[in-house]
């Protein structure tokens, strides 16, 4: 079965642009102009990945992607926007998308981040028990994809996850940026993006919430590792 792929944007160029050229790359696309229909669509029909630009009309992109967090959908999203700032980046991640193209965009770029978004998306195929993963009083489950610091589960965002569970599983060793961006997005993105540092900063913050305090260390100039606090 094709993947399925909903694409929302007030530019008819570009939803046109998107949709000739996905379904050249095989996947069954449906496009809508604005984020009013960007939600009923989104929560009618089951998609793979929702591609949604941040300026709409109505509702836009940052509105779309919190409400469906909130609704508890998980489907895989990238957020499109000609807003190239820092705050503008970390309010798009901050909504709960997982990653974040500026325009204007090369089409194999959003390809490649696509197929990147897909893979992590996809269910893990390997068969048998999955075990807990354990670091001073934190559990993490990837089986179910639930984390909990003693008793008390803490709830993150796909991405936040995998981060978190990439680190945990290399407890103790200092992981660096291209190697992480490599796991977690597919790609590297560059020195100048901030991406990880947003997301480090999101997994501190709710890690500390839940009285774990300095699990995650900076080592400034390469990357970041855990260890007991």
């Amino acid at each position: 079965m094709p993947y399925r792929v909903l694409v929302a944007d007030d530019d008819r160029a570009i939803r046109e642009s998107l949709l000739r050229a996905l379904e050249l790359e095989g996947y069954e696309v449906v496009v809508v102009s604005d984020g009013v229909d960007a939600l009923a669509t989104a929560r009618r029909e089951r998609f793979d990945v929702l591609i949604l630009d941040v300026m709409m009309p109505s509702v836009d992109g940052l509105g779309v992607c919190r409400v469906l967090r909130a609704d508890g959908d998980g489907t895989p999203i990238m957020m499109l926007t000609a807003r190239v700032e820092t705050s503008d980046r970390v309010a798009g991640l901050d909504a709960g998308a997982d990653d974040y193209l500026p325009k204007p965009f090369e089409l194999d770029e959003l390809l490649a981040r696509l197929r990147a978004l897909l893979r992590r998306a996809a269910p893990d195929t390997a068969g048998g028990p999955v075990q807990r993963l354990r670091l001073d009083r934190l559990t993490v489950d990837p089986g179910a994809r639930r984390v909990w610091w003693l008793d008390t589960e803490i709830t993150l965002s796909k991405t936040e996850f995998d981060l978190l569970e990439l680190l945990v599983r290399n407890a103790g060793i200092v992981l660096d940026r291209a190697t992480i961006y490599r796991r977690i997005w597919g790609y590297e993105f560059g020195p100048e993006s901030k991406n990880l540092a947003v997301y480090i900063g999101y997994l501190r913050r709710k890690l500390e919430d839940a009285g774990a305090t300095g699990l995650i260390h900076t080592v400034r100039g390469v990357g970041y590792s855990v260890r007991s606090a």
